[in-house]
């Protein structure tokens, strides 16, 4: 087994992408927004895209696995595009619309006021983790850097109503985690997210905050300050359109960048309720870590995170808890940057060509073996013998196994927490080793 398979995809794609490119090139256009003649047309396709209505992170993948590119979708006939399931006549309408480019301009000119960049999926830029999770965002809205460096990151979320405790805390883990040369991703909200910003601020580290609204509104608004310092030492970051406003639904679909941009994710304080754990099941799902603090037994802001430990999530004390676990993946990492560096600094061949940042402030972590094969329970055992080197489906598995459909499922999940087998798309499940 492996629990560095995501982030072997990391080191290869970065290595692949170094400094090949010149200015002109089409990562360098698309890393531009300057006005409609500085973006590749795919890059302007998947703004059009992005700017019609109904049409989120699904459906945009279920039509990139049909016409393979942004741009081909607009050319698909209106027959082809029916045949994508949830495409309705009204978002074939929409899509076969001439008059969008007039607001793919208007966007590009919204980002140029803002002083935001848009970083399309191709870009060597684009943060290399998130590409691996199921549904990417194909364009992110980005405000201040992103650095390669940033692929070394643990996600603090929690409660938005939470304690004085888990004020505490959050502060006290994003503050240990910046120390060790770790970035710190939340979302921006109230309580726990905005103690864990500023934590990371504090010890002098990097922090990204991943907004669900578009980047030219802030929210909460209160947290305008907050997120304008981020920007100095970090960045906002979001897959909207930059007039979107704050929209319920987009909370739960931005939790999944949160995730997929780090090693791991940190739940301080959660309700049962708490949209928090939409995070963490997001990172189960995604391979990524799971770590939880534990609080009080009698207190309804505890009950999400003693029930995430129950169920196999790393229980958190403090920073060492979570540097245990980390430091294996991120000396993994970093030898993907050792790599890159010297491989940089052998092409370089022209003024205009700069070799990407590195993470040498994080040079200091010591050696860890990566973790032992978790110890399997005898359910656990019974279903990992089932699942095999070649995907399984789900329901294939309920009809082996002589488990119940409810044991099944909590050992499937208690698996996925251990690292020993992976969720593929459509329910499909796989060894992970």
């Amino acid at each position: 087994m492996s629990d560095f398979s995501f982030l072997e995809n990391y080191v290869s794609s970065r290595l692949r992408q170094i400094p090949d490119f010149h200015p002109g090139s089409f990562n360098q256009k698309a890393d531009t927004v300057d006005g409609s003649s500085g973006v590749d047309q795919e890059t302007r396709a998947a703004l059009r895209l992005q700017l019609i209505p109904g049409i989120g992170p699904r459906l945009t993948q279920l039509l990139l696995d049909r016409f393979i590119s942004h741009e081909l979708v607009f050319r698909a006939s209106s027959t082809e595009l029916g045949q994508v399931p949830g495409i309705g006549p009204k978002l074939i309408a929409a899509i076969i619309d001439k008059n969008w480019d007039a607001e793919v301009d208007a966007e590009l000119a919204r980002c140029q006021q803002h002083h935001v960049e848009i970083l399309p999926i191709a870009s060597d830029r684009y943060p290399a983790s998130l590409r691996e999770i199921p549904d990417p965002p194909q364009l992110l809205y980005v405000k201040g850097r992103i650095l390669l460096e940033d692929a070394i990151s643990v996600a603090i979320v929690g409660s938005r109503n939470c304690t004085h405790y888990g004020l505490s805390q959050a502060e006290r883990l994003a503050v240990g985690l910046a120390q060790a040369g770790i970035t710190v991703i939340s979302g921006l909200a109230r309580g726990i997210d905005a103690a864990a910003h500023r934590g990371a601020m504090k010890a002098g580290g990097r922090t990204l905050a991943v907004c669900a609204p578009g980047l030219g509104t802030i929210y909460p608004p209160e947290h305008a300050n907050l997120a304008e310092e981020i920007t100095n030492c970090g960045a906002l970051i979001s897959e909207s359109p930059i007039s979107r406003g704050p929209n319920r639904g987009l909370f739960p679909q931005r939790n999944r960048v949160i995730s997929g941009m780090t090693l791991g994710v940190i739940v301080v304080e959660a309700s049962r309720t708490s949209g928090s754990l939409h995070t963490s099941k997001h990172a189960v799902e995604q391979n990524r870590e799971v770590f939880a603090v534990p609080g009080r037994v009698d207190q309804r802001e505890s009950e999400g995170c003693l029930d995430l430990i129950r169920d196999g999530a790393v229980l958190v004390r403090d920073v060492n808890d979570v540097l245990e676990v980390i430091k294996p993946l991120a000396r993994h990492v970093q030898a993907g940057f050792t790599q890159e560096r010297s491989r940089t600094d052998s092409d370089i061949s022209s003024p205009s060509t700069q070799p990407p940042a590195t993470a040498s402030h994080t040079s200091h972590i010591p050696p860890v073996s990566p973790k032992p094969l978790a110890r399997l329970s005898p359910a656990e055992q019974s279903l990992y013998e089932l699942i095999g080197v070649h995907p399984l489906h789900v329901d294939e598995l309920l009809l082996q196994s002589s488990l119940d459909s409810g044991q099944v499922l909590a050992n499937l999940t208690m698996l996925e927490i251990k690292k020993v087998i992976r969720r593929l798309p459509g329910n499909q499940l796989i060894r992970a080793d």
